[in-house]
């Protein structure tokens, strides 16, 4: 199955050819071809890089394993790093492009996620270029000029654009000194989202005299870590694999009941702040986003069906804060690099674990708390599996060898996530371990999911409750699904079972006392323990397994699970009231933090100096400041100039544009 990934406007294929060196001069008179670079410069010293970094970015701390990327690119070696969805891995190449001679090469998938990149750089006073077809024949020509006067210390590209003839001859010559490849697992064929355009970027260590390359991504298991190495070529590579614990995020993993309600429920934990949600289907986002907006939340749709103005507008919309949340096919979010995001929810189950950490990995990237909330049903994963099965068929007839070997791979991905959903683990603990990491949590938990949070309880009984189902699945033959089966169990006289006789079975109605979310939920317990077998098909049928007919016996226990938080508790005291759809209403956005000592009134000052400047200057607000920055002004409230430099994330750059505005902003809130 291939990802919906309209709207994320990856390189076209048919790009335009690499403008070469007279194009260069004949569109910029006076310009002469490119002459070989002198001796080359010496790279600066780790701690001198530091003191750029401080200057320029505005951190005087380096996260765990940054300082080690930039020593082993520093030193000219290959690197592997596999850092979590903010965990800083730009600022691994992008800070060595400062110290290095020539230029680095970044490559990456996304134009959307470049162009982010590009403006942030360009903000903090870093020289940089891009090169995509979709640039004006004028910008491109600009930039292919600045790279013949040596005046870009970073260059980004699609991995489409490396194929053409004479490309990577031609940035040799102009100073090539390293090669960054970013979201580097879709070079793997074991990686979730595997492009076969990614397979050239192995040829590239072919091409005349070795340049060290950095490979980056956020999601790789230790297998398709290997893979990555491997098909890129890395020699004796420097293997940097970070803490995947995002200690910032709630997990939390509910049964879909009434999806409308329980997605309303929270967003209006989070009113004014930034939220994505992901559906399975793009007629669910569009009905999902028609529900939020009647309930007056700022929301839009977003789906490779939308002709490309339309998704255009609702990305610029999204990152520039005049849309609060955007449902979403799963494509949406992979270019976004907006940090504010305070919560994620998946209406339905994603495909694997990698999508769910790359997805709820958009949440919470500035480091202050955020949300993740899945909405799960057994009928998601049939779902899924039922397209999965197709797609391997027809490749299978196509003459894809690999398919069936890929269609168990990626149900073997799929199961985990389903397990990882059903189960009563701690959340933080499943990820970390399963990126092959090691985790460590007092005898409390993480205390930051569902489970160690305590929000699930113990159902009585659990044993009877699960032979019943059980033996009701025996009485339908093993013939029916789990609708069926919990039509039965609750007693309902539909006229299908009423004609089926299945009224007359002996546990019919046995177990009406419990909702149908709960008895679907307990069936998917059961299916998740291996008790209850599923067949494969467009129309999925339960059975017993082994171990299924033990339970029955009384020969082996069960325990089932209820998630407290299926039902919603009284509205947040966060949310401000809403008045009917449709109407003037003055919202005050939820805190960032609940911290009583924080001037969080300052706090969205802060925010709406951010939102006008970046409107004037024609960016992204968070290509200015983050939200750790102003949480970080309203902690130290700096008065003078040297002070506000101690804040994090601002350089001197920023310091000198914006300084000014924010020093007067600050004091005349003291005042």
């Amino acid at each position: 199955m291939q990802a919906d990934h309209g709207g994320d406007e990856f390189e076209d294929r048919e790009a335009l050819p690499w403008e070469d060196s007279a194009d260069v001069v004949e569109e910029h008179p006076g310009l002469t071809a490119a002459e070989p670079l002198p001796v080359p410069q010496e790279a600066l010293t780790m701690e001198e890089l530091r003191e750029r970094i401080a200057s320029i970015w505005g951190f005087d701390d380096l996260r765990p394993l940054q300082a080690d990327a930039m020593q082993a690119l520093l030193e000219g070696r290959d690197c592997l790093v596999v850092l979590p969805t903010g965990g800083g891995k730009s600022l691994c190449y992008q800070a060595p492009a400062l110290a290095l001679p020539g230029f680095v090469l970044v490559v990456s998938p996304l134009i959307a996620l470049m162009q982010d990149q590009h403006d942030a750089l360009v903000a903090n006073g870093v020289a940089v270029g891009m090169l995509t077809s979709a640039m004006d024949p004028e910008d491109r020509a600009e930039t292919t000029a600045r790279l013949h006067r040596r005046e870009l210390d970073i260059l980004f590209c699609a991995p489409e654009r490396l194929a053409m003839g004479g490309f990577i001859g031609e940035l040799r010559s102009l100073g090539l000194s390293a090669i960054a490849v970013d979201e580097a697992h879709c070079i793997s064929h074991w990686g979730h989202d595997f492009r076969p355009d990614y397979r050239r970027l192995g040829d590239l260590r072919r091409f005349g005299e070795r340049v060290p390359m950095i490979a980056l991504t956020a999601t790789a298991t230790p297998r398709v870590q290997a893979d990555i190495e491997a098909e890129l070529g890395l020699e004796d590579p420097v293997r940097l694999v970070g803490d995947f614990d995002r200690p910032n995020l709630t997990y939390r993993m509910i049964p879909r009941a009434e999806l409308k309600r329980q997605v309303l429920h929270v967003v209006e934990k989070h009113e004014g702040q930034g939220g994505i949600v992901y559906a399975m289907r793009r007629k669910d986002t569009e009905s999902l986003a028609a529900d939020l907006s009647k309930a007056g939340v700022r929301a839009a749709a977003y789906h490779a069906g939308l002709n490309p103005k339309k998704r255009t507008k609702v990305q610029k919309d999204f990152l520039a804060e005049r849309l609060d949340v955007v449902v979403a096919t799963i494509a949406f979010g992979m270019g976004i690099d907006r940090p504010d995001v305070r919560f994620v929810i998946h209406a339905s189950l994603p495909k694997g674990i990698e999508q769910y950490a790359q997805e709820t990995g958009r949440a919470g990237r500035d480091g202050l708390p955020a949300e993740c909330v899945m909405f799960y049903s057994g009928s998601d994963f049939h779902g899924w599996k039922s397209l999965m099965e197709r797609g391997a068929e027809e490749a299978h007839e196509a003459g894809v060898q690999t398919a069936r070997e890929e269609l168990d791979n990626a149900i073997g991905r799929l199961s985990e996530l389903w397990n990882f959903a059903t189960s009563a683990n701690c959340r933080h603990r499943f990820l970390v371990e399963y990126f092959g990491g090691g985790f460590e949590a007092a005898d409390g938990g993480c205390g930051a999911c569902d489970v160690c949070l305590g929000e699930f309880d113990s159902v009585e009984d659990s044993l009877t409750i699960a032979q019943m189902i059980l033996s009701c699945v025996v009485h339908c033959r093993q013939n029916f699904g789990g609708g069926h089966v919990t039509d039965v169990l609750r007693g309902a006289r539909t006229k299908r079972i009423l004609d089926l006789g299945h009224g007359n079975f002996s546990t019919f109605g046995l177990l009406k006392e419990h909702s149908k979310t709960d008895l679907r939920s307990f069936i998917d317990q059961l299916v998740a323990k291996g008790h209850l077998l599923v067949s494969p098909g467009q129309y999925p049928v339960l059975g017993l397994s082994g171990t299924g007919i033990e339970v029955m016996k009384a020969e082996r226990t069960v325990e089932f699970i209820r998630s407290a938080a299926s039902k919603p508790a009284a509205r947040s005291s966060r949310s401000s009231s809403r008045s009917s759809a449709g109407s003037t209403r003055t919202k005050k956005p939820a805190p960032i933090l609940d911290d009583p000592s924080l001037d969080s009134d300052l706090v969205e000052e802060l925010r709406g100096l951010r939102r006008r400047l970046a409107t004037e200057r024609g960016v992204p607000p968070y290509v200015l400041f983050n939200d750790r920055t102003l949480v970080d002004l309203a902690e130290r409230l700096p008065k003078t100039p040297a002070e506000l430099l101690e804040v994090t994330g601002i350089g001197e750059k920023k310091a000198a544009d914006l300084g000014e505005m924010l020093l007067e902003l600050i004091a005349g809130a003291g005042g």
